[in-house]
């Protein structure tokens, strides 16, 4: 049978040297931590779609799909569930409009974190992806008895 896995979509914005973050609450996954503006593709849509929609609904900004950029991915397993996810960390080359906290149920801030300074409570695959994006590694393992 072939290999089957859920696919998160993560937006990577950068202003200068720093990263915007949201806290995540209300959502009994990770609340009181830190992640990039996410969510999951849903049925029918391609990933690009999927990332230009999340960004309009999580942040209110419209980002073309011929604007955004896979800059990494984590092949995310957490053996003590058995699940792995596919994570996919875009880019935009532009966007228009100016991210607010739209989803208020699910984020209490949105905040510019300089890299070189992120919070401890940041999502790990997260912390894992910034630190390979900065080193320009497209993909990494995270929780695979075989990652290194």
């Amino acid at each position: 049978m072939p290999y089957r896995s859920v696919i998160g979509l993560h937006l990577v914005l950068f202003q200068e040297d720093r990263v915007l973050l949201g806290l995540r609450k209300g959502t009994a996954w990770c609340d009181g931590w830190w992640h990039v503006p996410a969510g999951h593709l849903e049925d029918g849509e391609s990933f690009l779609a999927g990332m230009a929609r999340e960004a309009r609904e999580e942040l209110g900004i419209a980002i073309s799909e011929e604007d955004l950029v896979v800059a990494h991915n984590v092949h995310d397993h957490d053996p003590d569930k058995g699940e792995s996810r596919l994570q996919v960390f875009f880019t935009a080359r532009q966007y228009a409009g100016r991210p607010y906290v739209v989803e208020r149920d699910k984020c209490a801030e949105l905040r510019w974190w300089p890299l070189s300074a992120l919070p401890d409570k940041l999502v790990r695959y997260t912390r894992l992806a910034l630190m390979c994006i900065q080193r320009s590694q497209t993909a990494s393992t995270l929780g695979w008895p075989d990652a290194r």
